[in-house]
């Protein structure tokens, strides 16, 4: 496994070592003890998964402390651009965000710590999404900041005005009246 570190601390992308022969290709996407070697210490409670359309875009989401969540993402089908905020107001990049291409073709992973806002937008026709936490989802605890907010003019690499989002998200507050409590 690969690690690459981005310019948001904690903030990183996994590539796995992926093993391919004539009947197609094999690899390990969570390996824990590989993991702890790469000094990722997580205890992972719960997997979820997702379906979605071309132009859906999901976020930003997060929870907030005690709940807040540590977030492994990959693609299983198509591909999406997938982008983490952080809220961390003691982080010299509070603020800033960082998107990574991920797809079932390129294989790779984000490792979402606890502390970020978290969203993707599809770019393949569909998309399976899935991710691992190390928390239960709870309700009193999430929060959210739109999508299109000016402040972090985030590129999701497809046209907005075209983006299939939820009601849910479409009425999240900016990121200047979020609610984060990191």
């Amino acid at each position: 496994m690969k690690i690459e570190l981005t310019f948001i601390k904690d903030l990183v992308v996994l590539t796995p070592t992926v093993f391919e022969d004539e009947r197609g290709y094999f690899f390990e996407s969570y390996n824990k003890s590989k993991f702890a070697s790469l000094g990722i210490h997580i205890d992972f409670v719960q997997d979820n998964q997702s379906f979605s359309k071309r132009g859906t875009l999901r976020g930003l989401h997060y929870q907030n402390p005690p709940y807040s969540q540590t977030k492994l993402l990959r693609v299983l089908e198509g591909e999406i651009m997938d982008v983490a905020v952080d809220l961390r107001k003691d982080s010299p990049t509070y603020g800033m965000y960082f998107g990574v291409l991920l797809s079932a073709e390129n294989k790779k992973q984000l490792l979402v710590p606890q502390g970020f806002a978290h969203g993707f937008s599809v770019l393949s026709e569909t998309a399976v999404v899935s991710y691992k936490c190390d928390h239960y989802y709870n309700k009193q605890s999430e929060g959210g900041i739109r999508f299109d907010d000016a402040t972090l003019n985030i590129d999701w690499g497809m046209d907005l005005k075209e983006a299939i989002v939820s009601e849910k998200d479409m009425i999240l507050p900016n990121f200047e009246n979020c609610n984060s409590q990191f």
